[in-house]
């Protein structure tokens, strides 16, 4: 039976959080491992083909130690699915801030999280400066941890392009892969964000992300395919796959208007959903 008590949600929430945060520093989803060997495995260049070999190499080695696969473990990014049973109250907030701060504490994780202005720490990834948690109703209730590294969420972009404008969205997210260059630790996958409002258009590329990104739509690939004949390749050092996925969400826009967001992600595209038990 599940508890409505506010203590027992509280505890359950943070407990959650954590789990979820260690699960998603440590080891990928099975959908972007996927892309990944298959990536490896059609790969020609030989110097990408190494590279592969150490990404693969890297992961294996991170499940098998129980250790975050890459030294920048993040932003916290929450989602929450909230059934009607569960009330909405800011205690939910507090129980993801707690959890967090255990994950950072025990996993460990880097304290990446500090105040915009001041540039403060407070060494525990929460504070003032702590990313959005994003809320909606859902049958179930989960937390879906998803850690943003700033070497790819710093290239990304939007871009307010004109109605008469659409047939140059892929002009766009090419655009976006070229001027990240290696920046953003490639092979990427690539959340792209159409429609909505300024903002809007940006939560849906973020969103975008923790589609499985071993289904794509014809307009998915088509994106994919120009993004690879730039020929960055893993780390940069050149060869077939720049990119790994394109996911695209889209939203109904103003018609004056077309917000076009292109969030990057590097090849770890890490993030785990973990129903909180009341």
């Amino acid at each position: 039976m599940k508890s409505t008590d506010p203590t027992r949600i509280h505890e359950a929430l943070a407990k959650a959080t954590f789990e979820a945060y260690k699960s998603a520093v440590n080891r990928l989803p099975p959908d972007v491992l996927r892309v990944i060997e298959q990536a490896a495995a059609a790969e020609t260049n030989p110097v990408a083909r190494g590279e592969f070999a150490n990404i693969l190499q890297n992961i294996a080695m991170a499940e098998k130690l129980g250790v975050p696969m890459c030294q920048d473990t993040g932003v916290p990014v929450i989602y929450l699915t909230i059934p009607p049973d569960v009330p909405l109250t800011q205690e939910l907030y507090a129980a993801v801030a707690e959890g967090v701060r255990k994950a950072t504490k025990e996993v460990p994780l880097r304290p990446n999280v500090v105040d915009p202005l001041t540039r403060h720490n407070t060494s525990d990834n929460t504070g003032a400066g702590m990313p959005a948690i994003h809320v909606k109703p859902g049958e179930k209730f989960t937390v879906t941890v998803f850690p943003k590294g700033a070497g790819a969420e710093n290239m990304s972009r939007i871009g307010m392009l004109l109605p008469s404008q659409v047939s140059q969205i892929e002009k766009f997210v090419v655009e976006t892969v070229y001027l990240a260059g290696s920046r953003p630790c490639p092979p990427i996958v690539i959340g792209v964000g159409i429609g909505g409002t300024f903002d809007g258009a940006a939560a849906m590329a973020k969103e975008a992300l923790l589609q499985p990104l071993d289904q794509m739509t014809e307009y998915e690939r088509g994106i994919l395919a120009s993004v690879n004949r730039l020929g960055i390749g893993p780390m940069g050092l050149g060869g077939d796959f720049t990119a790994l996925s394109v996911k695209v969400k889209t939203a109904g826009c103003h018609t004056a208007s077309l917000p076009v967001a292109v969030n990057i992600q590097c090849w770890a595209n890490r993030h785990a959903t973990i129903e909180v038990k009341q």
